[in-house]
Formats: structure tokens, sequence, C-alpha cells
């Protein structure tokens, strides 16, 4: 008979058996050996339709082709910029993914990015050695200007973000911030500086606590 072995949303241990039988699937950061699943990372349980899937609480970010990120250009190339990703490995941002300005080749690139720029991009590729290209040429995406830029662990993105966008929403409003959250756990805030201080106060809040049930009810009591 097969049967879960722990409870929703609990927190689990590499190598902690989570399920016995074969009714239950693995799924993300879980492996089966013979009978049982197994969590492969530290972090919380969750299933759905009988897949287990375990959300790390901690572990680098590791880039994937449509994440929207946050950089920061660290290099001026011949054509394009260098970017600090947060991660290990550093993105290309090529001339013609940067505007739809036309850049004669002699012209300074400074002018359009600058070295310690931060911009809103979208990865587009990553390369088996782990080479990454991102755009700027989607809706939204920009040099980043004013308002302040922090970091969270970027496995606390999707708690910070919310289901359909709840959390984040909730934020925006009760803050009156323009809030934009990368996938690599950058979050650049902007409004006035009391309401910066708000949405900083509450995301530090969703980050430490982001294991416990409730978190929304939580964040809306703290932020009346």
């Amino acid at each position: 008979m097969s049967q879960l072995l722990v409870e929703e949303r609990n927190i689990v241990v590499p190598g902690e058996a989570l399920a016995e039988g074969m009714d239950y699937l693995p799924g993300e950061n879980t492996y089966r050996t013979d009978q049982k699943i197994y969590s492969k990372v530290l972090g919380l349980l969750s299933t759905s339709a009988r897949v287990i899937k375990i959300t790390p609480l901690a572990g680098p970010y590791l880039p994937k082709p449509g994440d929207k990120i946050i950089g920061r250009v660290t290099d001026i190339l011949l054509s394009g910029w260098r970017m600090d990703t947060a991660t290990a490995y550093s993105a290309v941002l090529n001339v013609r993914d940067a505007t739809t300005r036309f850049i004669r080749k002699e012209e300074d690139l400074r002018k359009t990015l600058d070295i310690g720029d931060y911009v809103t991009v979208i990865i587009t590729n990553v390369t088996s050695q782990n080479l990454i290209d991102v755009t700027m040429k989607e809706p939204g995406l920009q040099k980043i200007t004013g308002g302040r830029i922090i970091r969270i662990n970027a496995h606390k993105v999707p708690r910070v973000i919310g289901k359909k966008a709840s959390m984040i929403t909730l934020i925006k409003e009760k803050t009156g911030c323009s809030i934009t959250v990368g996938q690599n756990g950058l979050v650049w805030i902007k409004g006035t500086p009391d309401g910066e201080f708000r949405a900083v106060e509450a995301i530090k809040v969703i980050e430490s606590k982001s294991h416990e049930e409730g978190l929304t009810e939580k964040i809306e009591q703290f932020l009346q």
C-alpha cells in the first residue's frame, strides 16, 4: 500500500524518505530507490497529482532560459556588455539585444549602458558550459534608475511573488512601490523612502518565514 511519509509543507533533509509505494511519482529534487522516494535537498515538501517535489531552502540559483533576472554591467565588449548575474557565471548582452535603436560601430557603448548599471533582462540561452545570453528587447525590460536593489535567497523568490503574484501585488498596493523580482534573487524596489523601507522589511519577513503557512495574512497585518 502506498503512503506519504511526510506531511505537506514539512521541511525535509537530503536522503529522507518521503513516500513508499508506486502510486507516488518522484518530481523535482527527489529520486526513487526501489519502492521509496527520497529527497535530494533540504527543502519544503509539496505534492500535486501524486507527484512529490521539494522546494529547496538553500543553494545557488541555476540560470535557465526564460528567467527574468536583474544583472549588473561589469565590462564593455566590442559588441555588447558582460554582466554579473549574482551567480558563478556571467552573461553577455549583445548590442542587437539591448535596444531597437541603431548603434553605429564607432559609437561609445557607455552612452547606452555603463559599468555599474543595473538592468532587467531575460535569459535567452544557457550553454552546456554555462555561458548565458540575455536580452532587453521584451516589454518591461529596462535599465534601472532610482530606487534600491536588495538581494534575497533565490529559492525564496516564489514565496515573495506568491501564487498568481498575490504576495508581490499585496506589497505593491500597501507600500505604493513598483517592485521587480529577479529569479536570481535581486529585487528592485522604487517608491517613496518610507514605501521602499516598508517593502524591504516585508520582503525580509517573507524570506525568513517562507516555510510558514498563512504568510500572506501575516504580511498584510505587518503592512497595516
